[in-house]
C-alpha cells in the first residue's frame, strides 16, 4: 500500500476533481459521508451523545458533513466550531450553510477555555480540528480543549489524522496534540502512524476510500511503502515439482564465538527453514560439537582457532552469505573481518558485531558490496549514521547512507522499515514478545535464506521481514509476549508460509436444527 505524502494528496484532490469533473466541496462530501457510513454502521442509532469539533478549514468541513449526517439519522449531535483563526475555507463555509439547513441548534462557537462543553467517559468525541494542511503552532486555550477531551476519557475518533500531528515533520508540543483511540484516514495512512515519536497519537487507524482519481493512485511512485501480505504475496516464488536442492542455493553463516554459538545455531536454521537448499556455519572450533550434534540438516567449517574466529578461509560455493551473529570484536576477529571484505564481491546479510566493527572502523564501509543488507538494532544504527534529533532526522540520516554506500538498511523494530535509498518499506507484522534474545539472528538466517533462493536484495529484505514478523505473531498465539523465544519464530516460519494463501475466515452463522425451532 502506497502511503502519500501530503502534497501528492493535495495534488490528487486536485486531478480528481478535473477528471471526475467534480462540483466544489464533493470530495469533502464524500469524506464526511464515508466517516458517517463507519460510524452509523457500529452505533446502529444508538443514542450516544457525539461531540463533533470542527476546525474552519476543509478538515472542519468534513467534520461538519458528517454532523450533518448523523442529524438527519436522528443522533445526539453536538457540533462545536473552535475558532482557531479569522479565515474559514470556502468549502467550510458552504458545508456550514447545509448543517444550517437540517438543525434548529446551529454549531457552537468556541473561542476559549470558558466554552469549552461537558463530556463524558460514555461520549463519543470527534476530532475535526486540524488536518494534513496544519503549518502554524496551535493556541494554548486549543492546546487545553486537546487536554480536555483526554480527561474525559471519552472515545475519541480523529478525522484522517489526529489534530496538531504534523505529516512531516515531528511534535513540537505533547500537549498540542489529540490522542486518537481511532483515525480514519482518507486514502492511505499516514507515515507518522508508524514512526515511534508519534504513532502513539492514535491506537488504531482506518483506511476510507473518498475516491481519488484511480489512474492517478496506481501512477504516483511514492517514497514509502506500506508492506502487509497482499504486497508479498507477488513477490512469492512457487517451487517447480521437478525442483531439487540445488535450485535453492547454498546459504552460509559467518559467526560465533566463545559462548556465543547460539546466535549462529539460530541464524543457521532459520537459513534452512526460510527454504535455502543447503547451509553451512563458520564457526571457531568451539562451536563444531553443538552445532554437528544440534543441527544435523547444517555443514560446518571451523576455524583454527577454538574460541574465535581469526581468519575466513572456505571453499565451498555460496549462494549467499550472513556474517556478524555472535561474532565478536577480538583484534583477530576485526582483522579477519577485513581480510574478508577486501576479497568478497558477494552482496552480504550483516549483522551484529559485524556492524559493530563497521561502525568503529568507518572506512569498512568502502569495502561492502554493493546491494547488501544490513540489519542493525536502533543503537546499530546509531554507531552508524550518528544520533538523530527525531525519527524524520532518523530516516533522512538512514537514506544518506543507503545512498552513500548503495546497501539496504533494514531498521529493526516495532514496524521494522527496510530503506533503498530514498525508498522506504514499513512492515506491519511482529509483536512485542519478539523483542527477546536472538530474534535479531533469526532475521538474519531468513533474509540470506531467502537469497539463496534468487529473491533480489530488496525482496529478500522485505519478504524476510514481513515472514519473520508473520511468524512471531503467529507463535505468540501459543506462547504470549512473555514466553515467546527466537527458536519459536523459526518454529512457525512453515506457518508464516501457509498463512500467504489463507483466505480471512468468513463469521460462521450456524443454522437453527428442527429439534431447537420445536423447542
Amino acid at each position: 500500500m502506497k502511503i502519500f505524502s501530503k502534497e501528492q494528496i493535495y495534488e490528487g484532490d486536485k486531478i480528481t476533481e478535473e477528471r471526475q469533473q467534480l462540483p466544489p466541496s464533493e470530495l469533502m462530501e464524500r469524506a464526511g459521508l464515508q466517516i458517517f457510513n463507519w460510524m452509523h454502521m457500529r452505533m446502529q442509532g444508538a443514542q450516544v451523545p457525539v461531540h463533533v469539533f470542527c476546525g474552519i478549514g476543509n478538515n472542519g468541513g468534513d467534520g461538519l458533513v458528517l454532523a450533518r449526517h448523523l442529524i438527519t439519522h436522528g443522533y445526539n449531535v453536538e457540533v462545536y466550531i473552535v475558532n482557531c483563526g479569522n479565515s474559514r475555507s470556502k468549502d467550510f463555509l458552504t458545508s456550514y450553510d447545509k448543517v444550517k439547513e437540517v438543525t434548529k441548534k446551529w454549531p457552537q462557537l468556541i473561542k476559549c477555555e470558558s466554552e469549552f462543553p461537558q463530556m463524558h467517559k460514555d461520549d463519543i468525541i470527534v476530532d475535526a480540528i486540524f488536518g494534513i494542511g496544519l503549518n502554524r503552532p496551535i493556541e494554548n486555550w486549543i492546546k487545553t480543549l486537546f487536554t480536555h477531551f483526554k480527561t474525559s476519557e471519552a472515545f475519541t475518533l480523529s478525522v484522517d489524522i489526529p489534530s496538531g500531528l504534523y505529516t512531516n515533520k515531528p511534535v513540537e508540543d505533547t500537549n498540542g496534540v489529540v490522542k486518537a483511540n481511532y483515525t480514519l484516514s482518507f486514502q492511505s495512512p499516514k507515515l507518522v502512524f508508524f514512526l515511534p515519536e508519534t504513532a502513539g497519537y492514535t491506537l488504531q487507524w482506518e483506511v476510507i476510500d473518498i475516491g481519488i482519481d484511480r489512474d492517478y493512485l496506481m501512477a504516483i511512485d511514492t517514497e514509502t511503502e506500506l508492506i502487509s501480505k497482499n504486497e508479498v504475496l507477488p513477490i512469492y516464488k512457487p517451487r517447480d515439482k521437478f525442483s531439487h536442492k540445488g535450485d535453492f542455493g547454498h546459504g552460509l553463516i559467518i559467526g560465533g564465538s566463545h559462548g556465543k554459538i547460539g546466535a549462529v545455531h539460530l541464524a543457521t536454521k532459520s537459513l534452512l527453514t526460510a527454504g535455502a537448499g543447503m547451509a553451512t556455519a563458520f564457526v571457531p572450533r568451539c562451536g563444531y560439537i553443538p552445532l554437528q550434534s544440534n543441527l544435523p540438516e547444517a555443514m560446518i567449517i571451523t576455524d583454527d582457532d577454538e574460541n574465535s574466529i581469526t581468519a575466513i578461509d572456505f571453499e565451498i560455493e555460496t549462494s549467499a552469505i550472513g556474517i556478524g551473529v555472535g561474532l565478536g570484536k577480538s583484534i583477530e576477529t576485526v582483522s579477519a573481518f577485513e581480510k574478508f571484505l577486501k576479497t568478497n564481491k558477494m552482496p552480504l546479510v550483516i549483522d551484529a558485531d559485524a556492524l559493530n566493527i563497521l561502525s568503529k572502523q568507518k572506512a569498512l564501509l568502502k569495502l561492502v558490496p554493493e546491494n547488501s543488507i544490513i540489519t542493525p538494532h536502533p543503537k546499530e544504527l546509531e554507531r552508524l549514521i550518528g544520533k538523530w534529533t527525531d525519527d524524520f532526522d532518523k530516516l533522512k540520516k538512514t537514506s544518506d547512507f543507503s545512498v552513500k554506500y548503495k546497501v539496504i538498511v533494514v531498521i529493526k523494530g516495532t514496524n521494522t522499515i527496510s530503506v533503498l535509498g530514498h525508498k522506504k518499506f514499513i512492515n506491519v507484522t511482529g509483536n512485542p514478545g519478539m523483542a527477546t534474545a536472538g530474534s535479531g539472528d533469526v532475521l538474519t538466517g531468513i533474509i540470506t535464506g531467502l537469497l539463496c533462493q534468487n529473491y533480489s536484495p530488496i525482496e529478500a529484505a522485505i519478504f524476510g521481514v514481513y515472514l519473520h514478523g508473520r511468524a512471531g505473531d503467529l507463535a505468540l498465539e501459543e506462547y504470549g509476549y512473555q514466553s515467546l523465544l527466537a527458536s519459536h519464530i523459526i518454529d512457525y516460519l512453515g506457518d508464516a508460509y501457509i498463512d500467504l494463501f489463507k483466505q480471512p475466515e468468513q463469521p460462521q452463522v450456524e443454522e437453527e436444527t428442527e429439534a431447537e425451532e420445536n423447542n
